[in-house]
């Protein structure tokens, strides 16, 4: 059984020795910049361990690790096109290097490939469901993105509704990648939804600690100021529980804070963060936190298999959900 680490260096290698040098160049080389910018990888070694749940033969699942991150990835370029990012990665943007056209016509193409990569797995025979599973999962993304933004124009925004959008969004795709492994395996379909489920339950709690650390979390190890969320006016889910909790005064002064421009960000920043603290919010996110790991626990043991191999996944969302950075 191979290590994520392994892994990561397994599809690095593959994705050097597939570059796109085909004509014209000012479509693909904005595909290779992105492609090359780095990141942790974690889609595609997260569709490698799902293949070594149910088969030692890794490199058949590379091109599925492809194509779900030539898939990540040209959701980033819209994405960022989309928000105006300046940076990815601490680079410039594929719109801000290039331009904007370019950035949409080369995620056009990107999404394509994606579909390329996916039906060069081997048997033909496992094509139809993996592009079935691409697709809804593909599909979940982009509604995830549209909740997101209709969220920055709403001041009534519920827990749930915050849950399923990160699950859409974020999760969707960690736990789509391992099913896609699984099915590249020739794991059965309902096996490989367990999978999935994990990742999914997995990856909300991923998202749930990014919340905490971008209020809470030591600016040494984050690489950023704490509260880059409450400036933007976020409504990440420590807002969100807090509003759900807070008595009528301390609800009505939050939703001043996170409504109206302050002068003084970190005053701002400040206010917010001792409005959480003294609701025990950070501790009621914690709990939400370790009840989704324990729901991705439960459908990692339904699942036969390697049993080194779901050990090392578990090992994995423990230390993601539990990051400090």
């Amino acid at each position: 059984m191979k290590d994520f680490s392994h892994l990561q260096a397994l599809f690095h290698n593959y994705l050097t020795q597939h570059t796109f040098h085909q004509e014209p160049s000012e479509l693909y080389e904005p595909v290779n910049y992105i492609l090359q910018l780095g990141g942790k990888r974690m889609r595609p070694a997260l569709a490698l361990m799902g293949y070594q749940v149910f088969d030692t033969q890794i490199e058949r699942a590379l091109p599925v690790a492809y194509a779900v991150e030539i898939f990540h990835n040209f959701s980033l370029v819209h994405d960022d096109i989309m928000d105006q990012a300046p940076l990815r990665r601490g680079q410039p943007t594929v719109h801000q290097r290039y331009d904007v056209n370019t950035g949409i016509l080369s995620g056009d193409v990107m999404l394509i490939y994606a579909y390329r990569f996916l039906l060069k797995t081997e048997p033909a025979a496992v094509h139809s469901t993996l592009v079935e599973t691409f697709n809804r999962v593909a599909i979940e993304v982009c509604e995830g993105q549209q909740m997101d933004m209709n969220f920055e124009r709403r001041n009534n925004v519920t827990m749930p509704e915050y849950l399923t959008m990160i699950e859409f969004k974020t999760a969707a795709l960690l736990g789509g990648a391992l099913a896609l492994g699984a099915l590249a395996a020739g794991a059965p379909t309902e096996q490989a939804r367990l999978l999935e489920s994990f990742g999914r339950n997995a990856g909300i709690a991923f998202q749930l600690q990014d919340d905490l650390l971008d209020a809470f979390g030591d600016p040494t190890k984050v690489g950023k100021k704490p509260g880059g969320d409450i400036v933007q006016n976020k409504k990440t889910c420590l807002i969100l529980k807090a509003l759900e909790i807070a008595d009528a005064t301390t609800r009505q002064a939050l939703l001043h804070l996170m409504a109206t421009p302050q002068p003084d960000e970190q005053a701002k920043i400040a206010q917010v963060l001792n409005i959480l603290q003294n609701l025990g919010v950070p501790e009621r996110i914690e709990e939400m936190k370790t009840n989704y790991l324990q729901k991705a626990r439960q459908d990692l043991l339904a699942v036969p298999g390697e049993a080194a191999a779901k050990e090392a996944l578990l090992q994995l969302a423990d230390a993601l959900a539990n990051r400090d950075f």
